[in-house]
């Protein structure tokens, strides 16, 4: 027998060897996922057991409240505002559950599974979706400053639209996928979303002509614009996302859940200037719009819907701006007087 058949025979022997390694890590590998997807149906029973509970023990709480004395009372007390905090924990247990998509995701992908059952995928994923964006910014840009200042050509300006309408809707799927793993995305960015795909499908449509030339270059400067804005934007969620990151794998002396806060409120105040004068810029556009709509010479729907998009955007991003203004400074308040 020749050596190279030798060393052949050997080769397979080992293969043969590694193969039965590979089936036996299979078997165990299907085994376990059959014991996670059982403890997965008991754990969920669990917590809907709970809440059941929770619900029932809060009501009989409610008939006994009356005569009791201050001693039973304050037990009382203590017990409700523990039931009060009750229901976010068990939501965030519930997180890393399977559930069930909502009717948009249903309906773009079916009955996919999107949950990622561990922390690391999750900040992965959010991470990626916070560079994705960054990426399309970015590119958006770039078109938006050749059409502003360099080409006026109607295929360019469609190009960039569909890119926008394709860039919209693909957030409103991630951001849906993010909502599934428990991020608590505020329902009007979403909406935000969704409305800007309409805007920039419409803005597509737009046929070329007197007044598209009219509002093309201030359009195309407001781009310009979000796209700076959504810059700083991205430092600015990268930084919480890092330091949300530390706060879970550093010890407290390294990162404070206060100097978190800190940091985030100093954040926001530099951003606040930047947005409100996009919103502003938004109400400025449906002014422009809505005078347009008026002329004689205007025959196109287009003009008088995209009014529309831009004052429900600008009424939209200035109140939930306020609301989180609000929101922050209450909280800057409680942490000062627990000083």
């Amino acid at each position: 027998m020749s050596s190279k058949l030798t060393m052949a025979l050997k080769e397979w022997e080992n293969l043969e060897k590694e193969f039965q390694q590979i089936q036996d890590t299979q078997q165990l590998y299907m085994q376990k996922l059959d014991e996670v997807s059982k403890l997965q149906n008991s754990f969920a029973a669990s917590i809907s057991h709970h809440r059941k509970f929770l619900k029932d023990l809060s009501q009989s709480l409610k008939k006994c409240s009356k005569g009791l004395t201050e001693e039973e009372a304050k037990q009382v007390e203590e017990i409700k505002g523990q039931m009060q905090e009750r229901p976010n924990l068990l939501s965030q247990m519930e997180s890393y559950l399977p559930k069930k998509n909502g009717i948009y995701l249903s309906l773009v992908l079916g009955s996919v599974n999107v949950n990622l059952l561990s922390k690391q995928s999750k900040a992965s994923y959010k991470d990626e979706y916070e560079k994705f964006k960054l990426g399309v910014t970015v590119i958006a840009f770039l078109l938006a400053f050749i059409c502003e200042f360099f080409v006026n050509y109607r295929v360019l300006d469609a190009l960039l639209n569909f890119l926008l309408v394709w860039y919209y809707c693909t957030l409103t799927i991630r951001e849906s996928v993010l909502i599934s793993n428990g991020s608590r995305i505020k329902g009007w960015w979403v909406v935000h979303h969704y409305i800007s795909t309409i805007l920039s499908g419409i803005m597509l449509t737009w046929p070329d002509g007197e007044l598209y030339q009219m509002f093309r270059i201030q359009f195309w400067g407001y781009c310009l614009y979000q796209c700076f804005v959504q810059f700083l934007q991205y430092y600015y969620q990268s930084g919480c996302l890092y330091r949300l990151k530390a706060l879970g794998e550093r010890h407290n002396l390294d990162l404070t859940v206060e100097g978190f806060q800190s940091w985030m409120w100093r954040g926001l105040t530099f951003l606040l200037p930047f947005l409100f004068f996009g919103h502003s810029w938004q109400f400025f556009n449906s002014i422009t719009l809505f005078r347009m709509a008026n002329l004689p010479q205007c025959k196109e729907w287009q003009v008088f819907m995209c009014g529309v998009c831009f004052l429900v955007l600008f009424t939209g991003n200035v109140l939930t701006t306020l609301a989180v203004v609000r929101h922050k400074l209450k909280e800057k308040k409680k942490q000062e007087k627990s000083k």
